[in-house]
């Protein structure tokens, strides 16, 4: 039987990724199953039909009907892959790193279970900074805005208060900045340690 027209590779539960591999995979009731990268279209295919067969789908969702039991599924389905000695080699840095996190997060919560007080004044700390920053600011903002409502004023003679060239306009501009520069950042960072 020819493959149905679904998507880029025709074949139910079967997608071409831009490498040009295929890549398989099944949905039971709210779960996405991943069953792998699979070099053939056909292959991907007989992967989704035998992960079909063992969900007890309909024969009319799989995508060749001319399989009837979970063995002849299983028998056509192309073979997990191997695992070689190369694999685990690249994939063991990245399991130490991996336990090292979860050992930590493990720690962070056993710490946080019997030291509630040390929590508790974290929490307060971070607050009472995040409200210090939002009063900086707003007192920066409110200052900004004086600075420029005296720039617009003009004097009797239809002149502004400040020429061009003046350097008050700079020190104004300045002091009321909402820019926040490295130099601010690190005061901030040295107020709490």
């Amino acid at each position: 039987m020819p493959p149905r027209h679904r998507g880029s590779s025709s074949y139910r539960g079967v997608c071409r990724r831009p490498s040009g591999a295929y890549y398989a995979e099944i949905r039971s009731d709210d779960v996405r199953l991943a069953l792998g990268t699979i070099e053939i279209a056909h292959e991907a295919a007989r992967a989704y039909d035998a992960a079909a067969w063992r969900l007890e789908r309909p024969r009319v969702q799989l995508n060749f009907h001319n399989v009837y039991t979970r063995e002849q599924a299983q028998r056509v389905a192309p073979p997990p892959r191997v695992i070689t000695e190369l694999d685990r080699e690249d994939h063991r840095p990245l399991q130490r790193r991996l336990l090292v996190v979860e050992e930590d997060e493990r720690a962070m919560v056993e710490w946080r279970r019997r030291h509630p007080e040390d929590v508790a004044t974290e929490n307060a700390f971070w607050t009472e900074r995040m409200a210090r920053r939002r009063a900086e600011r707003a007192d920066r903002r409110r200052r900004k805005a004086l600075a420029m409502s005296q720039c617009d004023i003009v004097e009797p003679g239809g002149t502004s208060i400040f020429s061009p060239d003046d350097d008050r306009w700079e020190d104004i501009w300045l002091d009321t900045s909402d820019n926040t520069t490295e130099d601010d950042e690190e005061e901030d960072d040295d107020d709490w340690e």
